[in-house]
């Protein structure tokens, strides 16, 4: 065998490879040597069938899939051992007059190769890294919160301001029908506010979907509409009214603190709130540092430059996917991804410039920190290591979820690479204030 390449670019080759006889006729003639053994053909006893006739029945399916096992094993082994970074997979090049009467057979395959870059992380103007803060308001605002959820329910005969509303969104031509519990302040606008104030348990009220609620993801909630179908809503609905309640706020006092954090965790109204701070910050630090995440790898994209083998990785596309796509299909998907596959290549080029590894002991410490907090759910604070162990061992052996972990770890690893080694600047930002800047 024989296999030699041709670098047409430095982006794309063509690589070939020669089989003779010598390379597969053993093991043709060991198989079809088996089949004769154990063939059934009428007018034959087993394992006395012509051997003619069993090269005549079988032999050319044989050669044909042995010849491709060997010309699979032998390219996958050239691409390891030359260290050819490819892209996609080879593509094999039509042969329409190819003849498995020969003895020997030549095969011609297309390569994209990897392009060669340097990637910079040290942006010239620095990225900001957004250090969200809980303010005094928010967290007043929560306090209010955490009293009105365990405070005491109040039925009233009419809607006043701060009601909590029961009834039932409906529009039968759209097939909305949808059971849910509202106040006034998801409304957009003083007139929708008007129209429940002074109504009565089923009274029917007719709103206009358009403009209806401050976030127009609330139709997805409170309609049970899909995101699609949320956004662009114009159409009129009926809401009846079913239950009015207000909600008597519930005291800060011990009893309370116990209930949401523990006996004895928190003891007063200041520690209270330096618990809500503390607890929201943790999670607000995580938002900060995904959207730190989204701004370098917009800017490594955009300021990486490098050309692929957009030809033939538009080829390849044709048919790589469950369904197989024309040309004008496999350009419009390329053009979709072109830019996931570009972060995919700087990516790579960072693991492997900064030695960027996640081992079993990562996963497994990973595995333990989310079981601790799940069961930490379920008021199960301190499980015991061999309960751990059991359940980490149980998670790592499902592939998928290996897999998931490992990229989540290898994100986080990612992100600590580029708070190190990125040109930054941080923000100290009110939450409210992050939510209108890059939200709306």
């Amino acid at each position: 065998m024989n296999i030699t390449r041709e670098n047409i670019d430095a982006l794309n080759a063509v690589v070939k490879v020669d089989i003779a006889k010598e390379d597969y006729s053993d093991k043709v003639e060991k198989i079809l040597s088996d089949y004769r053994k154990s063939a059934n053909i009428p007018g034959f006893r087993k394992g006395h069938v012509p051997m003619g006739m069993v090269k005549k029945q079988y032999g050319k399916a044989v050669l044909v899939d042995e010849v491709n096992k060997l010309l699979q094993e032998a390219l996958g082994k050239y691409l390891t051992e030359e260290k050819l970074d490819v892209l996609g997979n080879p593509l094999p090049k039509p042969q329409e007059d190819l003849d498995w009467d020969a003895d020997s057979f030549s095969f011609e395959f297309e390569l994209g190769l990897a392009p060669d870059f340097e990637v910079d992380l040290k942006s010239k103007k620095p990225i900001t890294h957004y250090n969200i803060v809980a303010d005094d308001k928010m967290i007043d605002n929560q306090v209010e919160h955490i009293r009105k959820q365990y405070g005491k329910i109040i039925s009233q005969d009419t809607v006043a301001k701060d009601s909590e509303i029961t009834g039932v969104f409906e529009n039968e031509e759209k097939g909305i029908n949808n059971t849910t519990t509202i106040t006034l302040d998801k409304f957009k606008g003083k007139s929708t506010e008007k129209q429940f104030v002074g109504a009565k348990v089923g009274d029917v009220i007719t709103l206009k979907t358009k403009g209806l609620f401050n976030d127009d993801h609330d139709l997805m909630t409170y309609l049970k509409v899909s995101h699609d179908n949320a956004h662009g809503l114009d159409i009129e609905v009926n809401f009846t009214i079913n239950e009015i309640n207000t909600r008597e706020l519930a005291d800060l006092d011990q009893e309370l603190f116990d209930k949401l954090f523990g006996k004895g965790n928190v003891t007063s109204v200041t520690e209270l709130k330096e618990k809500i701070k503390v607890d929201s910050e943790k999670q607000f630090a995580q938002q900060g540092d995904q959207k730190l995440l989204n701004d370098v790898t917009e800017y490594l994209v955009d300021n990486t430059k490098f050309e692929l083998p957009a030809e033939f990785l538009q080829k390849w596309m044709q048919t790589a996917g469950e369904e197989t796509m024309d040309a004008e299909q496999a350009k419009e998907e390329y053009e979709k991804s072109e830019k996931s596959m570009r972060y995919q290549l700087i990516e790579g080029k960072l693991i492997e410039k900064y030695d960027l590894q996640v081992n079993f002991e990562d996963l497994k410490a990973h595995a333990k920190d989310m079981i601790k907090a799940q069961m930490a759910q379920f008021g199960q604070m301190n499980p015991s290591d061999e309960e751990l162990e059991g359940i980490a061992s149980r998670v790592l052996s499902n592939k998928d979820e290996v897999k998931r972990m490992s990229e989540q770890l290898m994100s986080q690893k990612l992100l600590n690479l580029y708070k190190s080694e990125a040109n930054l600047k941080t923000k100290k930002i009110t939450y409210d204030d992050f939510v209108k800047e890059f939200y709306g």
